[in-house]
């Protein structure tokens, strides 16, 4: 176990190398000046050139580059160009309202999702099946703006159920802030769920075929224990990879969803950045998030030696 999480980490340095790489060059090559940006359309041009000296933009590219990433192996991710404040302390402050959204959606999800997928693998062609694989495609196909805009104007625009926007910290005020959470987790959980649900089904059924089904069939065992106890965990796998890369492709939702409800997070945080050209914050959110899909990559690995011990790496 111990030598897998270090290979695994040794692995993903070469992989963050081509991230910070392809995130520099990409900024940097875009069209606009972000001098011009922070020094606002009335600036003259010596205060743009001098804002950009002072942002190393008048140096090489590949001088800013090396300097760019000596400054990441060291820990310093800059200075937002915008607010002057250090990027990391921006990050910090904006991470707790996108864990508990991720946080609440993964749990409702695969609480919700995976009881789904299976009962329809059980009563495969039946009314059960035919419904949860409908709401599975309807989950699928429509974008998570459009739910989340329909959410808000059924259930507190119009039924005044809960909150339209905002975030509260759950370490406030708890119930309140799971009034705030109910629609946003909602909106993220809806296409996520279609995901797991279908998979869980498709692996479950494949499962139920098995002559160890047949056979404890067979011998009179009771049909609820041979569908939790006996098809489930060993049709886990491709579940548990489904829900990890659900969790990382949370990442691009919460983008949307936290702007749609107004959440203060890292997806607001990545929009305003990217609107106002603040390269040093729009790199560190990219690491960041690159990071973490790593980080996750590792769980669904070692996750896999738990839910099935004959896997060898």
């Amino acid at each position: 176990m111990i030598r897998l999480i270090v290979l695994r980490l040794l692995a993903a340095v070469p992989v963050m190398l081509v991230v910070a790489t392809f995130v520099f060059l990409l900024l940097r090559l875009s069209p606009g000046d972000p001098a011009l940006v922070v020094a606002g359309e009335q600036a003259t041009p010596e205060q743009v050139e001098q804002i950009r000296r002072d942002l190393g933009l008048d140096r090489s590219l590949p001088v800013q580059y090396v300097t760019w990433l000596s400054q990441m192996a060291q820990g310093n991710f800059g200075a937002s160009t915008l607010s002057g404040q250090p990027v990391l302390d921006l990050i910090a402050d904006r991470v707790e309202p996108t864990l508990v959204l991720a946080l609440v959606t993964i749990v409702v999800t695969v609480v919700i999702a995976v009881p789904l997928g299976a009962i329809a693998a059980w009563h495969h062609d039946g009314w059960r099946d035919r419904m949860v694989m409908t709401l599975a495609v309807v989950g699928f196909s429509v974008p998570s703006f459009v739910i989340g805009y329909t959410l808000m104007q059924l259930l507190a625009l119009k039924a005044n159920l809960l909150p339209v926007q905002g975030y509260i910290s759950p370490f406030d005020d708890p119930l309140q802030s799971l009034k705030h959470l109910v629609l946003p987790a909602a909106t993220l959980a809806i296409v996520f769920m279609a995901l797991i649900s279908r998979v869980t089904r498709a692996s479950t059924l494949e499962i139920l075929g098995e002559d160890f089904i047949r056979t404890a069939r067979a011998k009179g065992g009771n049909e609820n224990r041979i569908l939790w106890k006996h098809a489930l965990p060993n049709a886990a796998v491709p579940v548990v990879t489904v829900i990890g890369l659900g969790i990382a492709s949370l990442i691009s939702g919460v983008v949307v969803t936290e702007s749609v409800f107004n959440i203060p997070g890292l997806g607001r945080l990545t929009i305003d950045a990217i609107l106002g050209r603040d390269y040093p914050v729009v790199q560190g959110l990219i690491l960041v998030f690159s990071l973490t899909y790593v980080f996750i990559n590792l769980l669904i690995d070692i996750t896999y030696l738990i839910v099935d011990p004959r896997i060898r790496y």
